[in-house]
């Protein structure tokens, strides 16, 4: 009898004993769209956009899958894509079933794929991070989504740490550009060329002219938020740059003919050289996007200053080596 006794109370026990344990291993993240409910942290992470691949390489982890990853290398290049990377095509069309057989336990995207999401969440879990919006302030978006995707990914220590190095890499730039501009820093603005009598110029709530305010630095001209914090303007606004500097952003495929044209000569900042190309840096990225954008503009800028970067004195630790 006592045998039985035992034996019933150890089946009335066990199922919940088995519930908790599951429900132990079960974590709530957040996105978007709000909480989401998980089996476990993890592991097989594919990454539908450049931006959330971005924020995932910075955080030490390789995703499985993200798409079109010559186009990254190209234009975002910052952190590099692994080989083991599988591309599984275009940012609005990717390959449903080679995604589906790598298997991902959550594929992460953000606005471009947000109409695919039914399709994808047959394959395995969806979560949505929206950095880029006209009704938020995009690189705030940025840097908090940074973090909500280390928690997502159990790595918010290494967000922390990798956020507290951009903020002292950027303080050393000011700090280079304040001695270089000998105090008086310039207003600036920034943007691409679409052709040569068309621009995409950066303002407000763009990764540029956030990563020139970090540095201390104004806008030439003034242009209200947009969701990319980009517009489309003729070559000949640029004559509102009065006495700041013009910076465009490489690669420019007719970059060699603006020595040739009337237009671009005539503006002051091209014949009192205040102005110069950018290297490529990826406009519309994740968290450390900010830093890689900072780190451009930066030289660019020490490159046309009143006092060259060789003649900058050195810091302490330089001049003890």
């Amino acid at each position: 009898m006592l045998r039985r006794a035992i034996f019933v109370l150890l089946l009335l026990w066990l199922p919940s004993t088995l519930f908790a344990k599951t429900s132990s291993t079960t974590i709530t993240v957040v996105d978007s769209r709000g909480q989401h409910q998980l089996p476990a942290t993890p592991i097989r992470v594919a990454a539908l956009n450049w931006d959330v691949a971005e924020q995932v390489l910075a955080l030490g982890v390789t995703p499985i899958a993200m798409p079109d990853i010559n186009g990254y290398r190209e234009w975002v290049m910052q952190p590099k894509v692994p080989d083991s990377v599988m591309d599984i095509g275009s940012r609005v069309e990717p390959n449903f079933q080679r995604l589906a057989t790598l298997k991902p336990d959550v594929i992460i995207i953000a606005s471009p794929q947000l109409d695919l999401l039914p399709r994808l969440e047959k394959i395995a879990p969806v979560l949505f991070y929206q950095t880029y919006s006209e009704h938020h302030d995009n690189a705030r978006a940025a840097i908090d989504n940074f973090r909500l995707i280390a928690q997502l990914l159990d790595r918010e220590t290494q967000a922390e740490q990798r956020l507290t190095q951009m903020q002292h890499s950027i303080a050393t730039m000011r700090q280079q550009l304040a001695q270089a501009y000998q105090g008086k820093l310039p207003t600036v603005t920034t943007f691409r060329f679409a052709s040569m009598t068309s621009i995409y110029q950066f303002g407000d709530n763009s990764t540029a002219q956030y990563a020139l305010s970090l540095l201390g630095i104004s806008a030439a001209i003034e242009q209200a938020p947009t969701q990319w914090g980009v517009k489309q303007k003729r070559l000949k606004e640029l004559r509102h740059v009065g006495d700041g500097i013009a910076l465009y952003f490489e690669p420019f495929a007719q970059q060699q003919q603006l020595s040739t044209s009337v237009m671009w000569n005539a503006f002051p900042f091209v014949r009192h050289h205040k102005m110069n190309s950018v290297k490529p840096a990826w406009n519309y990225g994740g968290a450390v996007s900010i830093e890689y954008m900072a780190a451009a503009l930066t030289e660019s800028l020490l490159a046309i200053a009143p006092i060259p970067p060789s003649s900058l004195p050195q810091n302490e630790s330089e001049q003890n080596q």
